[in-house]
């Protein structure tokens, strides 16, 4: 006789994009504990397992130097309470492997339970790896068979899959910068090409699947695009538009001079390989479109 397949009761997420994903399976019920960064409704008054050794009200250019000192120091971005992630014993513990940076990662992990034998067997983690809008739903699906919702998670992944080949591209083809970080500049990576291509844009920095990376005001001049979207990694709406609006002096930018800077939620759509990204690509279309989404992205000094 087959076993049946095993089926967590209690997870842990260490990551955002986790978190939502396991909402979305309808698995809000089995989530024992959350990370410092999770802000589904949901997750509000959840145990904590995670914390930045960075200070993440600082500058941006405060931000930067911090995380590149520690990675040139070979020192984990995230400290994981080992000692709780022990007393709530989950069944399955969800990390990633995209970005050290965004996130805990497995190696963070197995530090913080080094000590703790048996309190995570190999066969309870989950390292989520998608760089690209079908990583990010193979993801979903790998989540799903381990949670035991199999059957959900592929429905969820046709939908989102469906959803993304009805968005309908704006006309045009215009050159579009997005940047991750404003100080110093990180243009975009990983889906946020794909993005910008399903939208109708042309992306002039960064490639489908690749990680993000630094740049300079002389090379983004040299590249002059038609429109540049401000999308910070790990922050909302309205910050970004106080970002963007750092941006206003820069009129030597075609874009800047233009009205066609634009800032949007990198939280809910662009920054997190979830769901969402389906949705950024939609508010991407509607903004080349000229028909933006009322609350989904700000247009800057008009």
């Amino acid at each position: 006789m087959t076993s049946a397949p095993f089926a967590p009761r209690r997870i842990a997420s260490l990551l955002p994009s986790a978190t939502d994903l396991l909402f979305a399976l309808g698995l809000g019920e089995q989530v024992v504990a959350v990370s410092h960064s999770c802000d589904h409704p949901g997750a509000v008054g959840r145990p904590v397992l995670t914390r930045s050794i960075v200070d993440t009200s600082a500058s941006q250019a405060d931000i930067d130097r911090a995380v590149s000192e520690a990675v040139r120091a070979g020192r984990a971005l995230y400290a994981v309470d080992g000692t709780l992630l022990d007393a709530l014993r989950p069944d399955l513990v969800v990390t990633q492997g995209v970005c050290e940076v965004c996130a805990v990662t497995p190696e963070t992990l197995e530090t913080a339970v080094r000590f703790l034998p048996g309190c995570l067997p190999a066969s309870g983690v989950l390292s989520l790896e998608g760089k690209s809008v079908a990583g990010i739903l193979e993801d979903l699906r790998a989540l799903a068979r381990a949670a035991g919702v199999t059957d959900q998670g592929e429905r969820l992944a046709e939908d989102a899959q469906a959803r993304w080949n009805a968005i309908r591209p704006a006309p045009g083809a215009r050159r579009v910068l997005t940047l991750e970080w404003t100080d110093p500049l990180f243009y975009g990576g990983h889906w946020v090409p794909e993005q910008v291509s399903r939208a109708g844009g042309m992306n002039v920095l960064g490639a489908a699947g690749t990680d993000s990376g630094r740049t300079t005001w002389d090379a983004v001049a040299a590249l002059d695009p038609d429109v540049i979207v401000v999308m910070c990694c790990g922050y909302g709406l309205a910050d970004n538009a106080a970002f963007a609006r750092g941006l206003l002096g820069r009129t030597e930018m075609r874009a800047v001079r233009e009205g066609q800077l634009w800032a949007v939620d990198a939280n809910a759509h662009f920054s997190r390989p979830s769901l969402g990204v389906v949705q950024g690509a939609e508010v991407l279309a509607a903004l080349l479109r000229g028909t933006a989404l009322d609350g989904e992205s700000v247009r800057i000094g008009v």
